[in-house]
């Protein structure tokens, strides 16, 4: 893999984690205590396309951080991280691997098991004590750049006192996949939540306060995958909303769900 000509990072800041957008550019910042580089790695919309490898120019306080001018949201990106591969004193660093980024806040594409995807070779003598040089970007997701900014006109909280709290715990897909009055289109999406009939029942109940359960991305297990099933329950769930309850191209559908609320 070849990436294109590198562009210098502007020092950025240390916080918040994550990649942060404001209106500018993008600041990106990783933690990292025992990491000795880190790499930014710039993708094609697609995410199948590594363009660029842009070295984060500061660390400060454990965080490695750079700001990318002209940057903007739907820019996908992933890390690669430098350091001592020591698995008897928990250093597992490996630069050929692709990471995600724990704080993005939206996901390109979803994990394909591939042996790759290990910092070791599994059919080597050391087993989980070897050294694997693949390169797995092509079995990662990609990270996201998000546009987190949403106009709530005005909405407040309703400051419910918990002792006449109600909370409802429902599932996406399960509380919209079989209701009558949730078009066939909207079913298991965020959007068939704000079906009138669908508010109107769960007030009907006597609920104030709902619950959801994982609205994240998460992980199929391998095996769930080799049977031809799926995470349906989604835990071990990662920060971003799940693209599967809407679609990648409208990331504020959630919060226009909450908002008629």
């Amino acid at each position: 893999m070849n990436p294109g000509p590198k562009r210098p990072l502007w020092p950025g800041r240390p916080w918040p984690l994550g990649a942060n957008w404001d209106g500018k550019g993008v600041n990106f910042a990783l933690f990292s205590e025992n990491a000795e580089k880190v790499e930014l790695c710039l993708f094609d919309g697609r995410g199948k396309k590594e363009l660029e490898r842009i070295e984060l120019p500061e660390y400060t306080d454990q965080v490695w951080h750079g700001y990318l001018p002209d940057a903007h949201p739907g820019r996908l990106y992933g890390y690669r991280v430098f350091g001592p591969y020591d698995p008897m004193r928990g250093h597992r660093f490996n630069h050929h691997k692709l990471l995600v980024d724990p704080y993005a806040k939206g996901l390109s594409g979803s994990l394909v098991w591939h042996k790759a995807n290990f910092g070791y070779r599994h059919d080597s003598a050391k087993a989980d004590l070897s050294f694997d040089q693949r390169d797995n970007a092509r079995h990662v997701p990609k990270c996201m750049v998000v546009d987190t900014a949403f106009n709530w006109s005005g909405d407040r909280p309703p400051d419910v006192p918990w002792n006449d709290t109600v909370i409802y715990e429902m599932h996406v897909k399960g509380i919209t996949a079989r209701h009558p009055d949730v078009p066939p289109a909207l079913r298991g999406t965020f959007a068939g939540l704000s079906v009138p009939t669908v508010i109107g029942h769960i007030k009907d109940l006597g609920v104030n306060a709902v619950e959801l359960m994982p609205i994240f991305p998460c992980s199929d297990a391998r095996n769930l995958g080799e049977k031809g099933l799926c995470n349906y329950w989604g835990y071990n769930p990662y920060t971003g909303a799940f693209v599967v309850y809407g679609k990648r191209s409208d990331r504020l559908l959630f919060e226009r769900v909450l908002d008629p609320c």
